[in-house]
């Protein structure tokens, strides 16, 4: 298949970034250049990503970022064969930044706009970083998704799970927040339950036995609040308890995605299991996963913790792929808050 080199912006939501990526499918590609700029500092007062903050430091630092991109890939924008920007789901201040970059670079240059949908970003990571081949059963956990998907090939995705309420990284933040940790809050926790008992607080495990394979973090953080609430408490044991409910859940979920993704790929040999998103960042996490997988005959792979957050190299990534099958789009594709990747695997 044709090589194709692809500048990828991405602005979803806190971060910035640009990059140039070359490959073509399966991967692995080369990532020629990955700049980003995080907006940590100008969100943390408020605990959390402000979207009219988050919109203008956008539009600051977009222009900068393209050029330090190509400049650090040693390519002129004539050198890129396609433009890739994600297009939503996000904050749709910051995607509209993006993508008005991207389309008006695309048109310049007379390249091809690829659009690319965040959560397909994030879902053919894998590929890029270790050309993981099709199909492989993901689990994408983050301050915003948290879904158990069978990625089929480009565009095709088959949902066995989502959360009916808070996200994982979302509520790792909230519970944070709750014990008066910094944000963002989630690798403060982790670092605070090394310390702590898991076992010295009883919190629910939602969910957990149920059929299907959704979950839900909501009642897991409520259970939290009222723990803390007008009572002194360990916070160390709390942010282990808390860290091994969410390990549980995951584990619970994602071996119920196992068997339906068994199910409907009973020809699939050594299978992998992925696992995406900034929540593969916690060790623990990651580990007690990484046993799951061996444990059910699936590979496991986890994508370096930097194409694991928001970047912009797994758009560019994206664009490769697409690019390959000749999947472009027109400069008037809309920029969108929503963007569902897929229906669920029983409709």
């Amino acid at each position: 298949m044709r090589t194709f080199t692809v500048l990828g912006i991405e602005t979803s939501c806190d971060e910035t970034a640009a990059a140039v990526v070359r490959g073509a499918a399966p991967g692995p590609g080369e990532i020629i250049s990955d700049v980003i700029f995080s907006q940590l500092e100008e969100h943390r007062p408020y605990g959390g990503v402000v979207p009219e903050i988050a919109a203008r430091a956008h539009v600051e630092m977009i222009d900068g970022l393209v050029e330090r991109a190509l400049a650090e890939a040693k390519l002129a924008l004539s050198d890129i064969d396609a433009v890739a920007a994600t297009s939503g789901p996000g904050l749709i201040g910051g995607v509209m930044v993006g993508l008005v970059t991207a389309k008006a670079l695309a048109l310049a240059a007379g390249k091809p706009l690829v659009a690319v949908n965040h959560l397909e970003a994030h879902g053919l990571s894998p590929r890029l970083s270790a050309g993981v081949g099709f199909p492989y059963l993901l689990l994408l956990a983050s301050g915003g998704h948290c879904q158990l998907l069978a990625v089929e090939s480009v565009g095709r995705f088959r949902l066995y799970g989502t959360t009916i309420d808070d996200a994982a990284g979302e509520a790792f933040d909230k519970v944070a927040k709750l014990l008066g940790l910094a944000y963002p809050g989630g690798p403060r926790i982790e670092v605070l339950a090394r310390t702590g008992n898991p076992r010295r607080y009883p919190l629910p495990r939602p969910m957990c036995g149920r059929d299907g394979a959704d979950f839900s973090f909501s009642g897991l953080k409520t259970a939290v609040r009222h723990l803390t609430l007008g009572q002194t408490v360990n916070a160390a044991d709390v942010a282990a308890s808390f860290q091994a409910a969410v390990v549980d859940i995951l584990i619970d979920r994602t071996r119920a995605a196992m068997e339906m993704f068994g199910s409907d790929f009973p020809d699939a040999a050594a299978p992998a299991f992925v696992l995406g998103g900034g929540v593969a960042a916690n060790g623990a996490i990651r580990s007690s996963l990484q046993g799951l997988a061996s444990e059910r005959g699936f590979g496991f792979a986890v994508p370096p913790v930097r194409l694991c957050t928001d970047n912009a190299a797994m758009v560019a990534w994206a664009g490769v792929e697409r690019a390959g099958l000749a999947l472009f789009d027109p400069l008037d594709a809309p920029a969108r808050a929503r963007w569902p990747l897929t229906t669920p695997a029983a409709a």
